[in-house]
Formats: C-alpha cells, structure tokens, sequence
C-alpha cells in the first residue's frame, strides 16, 4: 500500500491562486497528453493532411498564393521584361489553379474526416458522462427525499419530486426526439 493517506491521494477541490483547481490542471493535462498521443499515433498521411491544411488555412498561405498570381500575371503579360512570357493565354495558370483545388479540397475533406470521428468520440464522452451525472442526480434526490420524509419536512411529498426520481432511458428519448423530428418533416 502507498504511504500516501487517503486525503493526499485524492484530488483537492480548492483552487490555487491561478484559479485553478488541482482536479481542473489534472483534467486539463490528461487531456493534453492524449491529444499529444492521439498525434503520435497517426499514420503519416494523416499527418501530412493535417500539416497541408493547417498551412493552406493561414494567411501566409493566402499572401504567398497572392503574391505567386500576381507575378504569373504580371510576367505573362510582359509588365516584366527581364522575365519570359510563358504562359500568354494563362491556360497553364488555369490548369495549375484547377490542380491545386482538387488536392488542397482532399486535404481539407481528409482533415474533416478526422475531425469528425474526433467530435464523434467526445459526443460519445460527453453522453456518457451527462447519463452517469444524471443517474447520480436521480440517486441524490431519492437520497434527500428519504432523509426529508424521515425528518418529516413537508416539501418533500411533492408529487414532482417522485417524477425527478424515475430514471431516464436514453433509448427512449432518442427514439421519441426522431419521431418528433419524422413528425416535423425533419431528417432525424
């Protein structure tokens, strides 16, 4: 067993004097070194997506396209003498435009599928932790009615509060939220 007692292994709830608390900074580096693994762990051409959209989605990026336009324009229609036309007609400009769309988009969609299995993973997160906040809100109120009922505290027989009490379903919900949306004439 760890020397450590009970008290020093569970995280204090206080905040420190950044206004954090020490279970925040604990959560807040988990997560870091996840997504840092998460990173780790992608294959190359993942990688290599995520770099060329993140490089294409920046200013520099937009300036440099700008600035290359501009000086494609500017020899090919002889405005720089000390340069030979080469593209008179601008169909190579065209062709390279065209060319360079169609693999900048795949980067973007490759980057977006990541994106999306990522928000996918954190909605699954986020639904597991809201159905266990819930069960634990609905053992809490059975809890405190009891405690109520035994002191004889008078609120406590509120016909509202034995609704609170029954648990959610979440398959029923999702069900019932998709046959409103049918309804509605929405795509559920």
């Amino acid at each position: 067993m760890s020397d450590r007692t009970h008290d020093e292994a569970a995280p204090r709830f206080g905040a420190d004097e950044e206004g954090l608390t020490p279970l925040l900074e604990r959560n807040i580096e988990i997560l870091a070194k996840r997504r840092r693994r998460q990173l780790a762990e992608a294959g190359f051409p993942d990688r290599l997506a995520e770099a060329v959209t993140r490089f294409t989605g920046s200013m520099i990026f937009v300036g440099a396209q700008a600035l290359a336009i501009c000086l494609w324009v500017a020899v090919n229609l002889g405005w720089l003498p000390v340069l030979p036309r080469f593209d008179e007609t601008f169909v190579i400009l065209a062709t390279v435009a065209s060319v360079e769309a169609l693999f900048l988009s795949t980067f973007v969609l490759i980057s977006q599928n990541r994106a999306a299995a990522e928000a996918d993973r954190r909605a699954d997160l986020d639904l597991q932790i809201n159905l266990l906040a819930e069960h634990e809100v609905t053992r809490l109120i059975t809890l405190v009615r009891a405690i109520a009922d035994r002191l004889g505290v008078e609120e406590a027989r509120d016909p509202a509060l034995e609704r609170l009490e029954d648990h959610v379903v979440p398959e029923k919900v999702l069900d019932e939220l998709e046959a409103r949306q049918a309804q509605d004439g929405e795509n559920p």
